[in-house]
């Protein structure tokens, strides 16, 4: 497993994310507030506020208003997770139960709602309409993108499809981490399109890794089951790189059609998937972006964030070995 030595440079300032985090419960009812110490204590990574803290401080942006952007992007991470996991039925996340396997679907919806608006308050709090803009836009492209998958299905092979759909549920949110906290900053609109480009790149790379640990990571690990996705019929990258090479695959094909099919056939079109270079394929495409990243990050300041923006860009890209 690769190091995650990028978070060293904010390290303390991660800490204050957390506890900003925690505090929007405070004078709300009890249970809104196990609910959110239950969901910030299941293991989430914290990559997000990660990339903002990193992208502000290479540009000099102000650390409190770092802080109250990087915790009103977590916190709305944190949100769409507990709409996911109702819609998809999940009931683990992490190894750790969701919360709507405790709960009932009202009362989880609710509490999902809850943490959108708390997030929308920190991100007004960062004092920026321009924040609090791409705030909206970002929440906006998510719902759009889970809308258009649950219409317009989930058995597509177009790769372009897929880009867009990976770009709406975990890029967008990257884009925002680095875009927003370079508005905060005081260098001014030329470094916006630099840090967009690394947070799309290493949004998509990340959204693409997730899908290669789907077939190739251990359970635990990636706390749901090996092959999740496609038993729910959602085609990702390695799938589409497997099709473009076997089209005619009898059990891919009932998984696009929308059949249901039984445990065998399932652990027959993993092996067949993961016994091709399909996982190869998808990686290389990560790596691909991953390079994108870090080529938008050589004009910027030369800082230790700068070098951290980098050295995340590579952990990303490795995280399955």
């Amino acid at each position: 497993m690769p190091t995650t030595t990028f978070f060293t440079p904010v390290s303390d300032q991660i800490r204050s994310v957390e506890a900003r985090m925690r505090a929007m419960s405070n004078g709300h009812h009890p249970d809104l507030k196990k609910a959110l110490d239950h969901l910030l204590s299941s293991g989430g990574k914290r990559i997000r506020p990660a990339v903002a803290l990193l992208t502000g401080g290479m540009l000099g942006a102000d650390p409190e208003r770092l802080i109250t952007l990087a915790a009103a992007i977590e916190m709305l991470h944190t949100a769409t997770l507990v709409h996911d996991d109702l819609i998809d039925g999940s009931l683990l996340r992490r190894g750790n139960p969701t919360l709507n396997a405790q709960w009932t679907p009202a009362a989880t919806v609710l509490t999902g709602d809850f943490i959108f608006a708390r997030a929308a308050k920190l991100a007004a709090e960062t004092d920026s309409v321009e924040v609090m803009r791409l705030f909206a836009e970002t929440l906006s492209t998510i719902v759009n993108g889970e809308i258009t998958q649950m219409f317009a299905g989930r058995n597509s092979v177009h790769r372009e499809e897929y880009f867009k759909r990976i770009y709406a549920k975990t890029a967008s949110m990257f884009e925002l981490a680095t875009t927003a906290a370079a508005v905060l900053s005081p260098l001014g609109d030329e470094v916006i399109n630099a840090v967009r480009k690394y947070g799309y790149a290493t949004g998509m790379a990340f959204q693409i890794i997730d899908d290669v640990l789907d077939f190739t990571g251990e359970q635990d690990m990636v706390g749901k089951p090996v092959a999740s996705d496609l038993r729910q019929g959602l085609i990702t990258l390695p799938t589409i790189f497997y099709y473009e090479t076997h089209p005619d695959d009898p059990d891919l094909k009932l998984v696009l059609n929308g059949i249901y099919f039984d445990e065998t056939r399932l652990a027959r079109l993993t092996a067949a998937i993961l016994g091709s270079d399909a996982i190869k394929k998808a990686v290389a495409e990560a790596g691909k972006l991953a390079n994108q990243a870090m080529d938008a990050l050589q004009d910027l300041p030369r800082t230790a964030e700068q070098q951290a923006l980098e050295e995340l860009a590579n952990y990303i890209v490795n995280r399955h070995r």
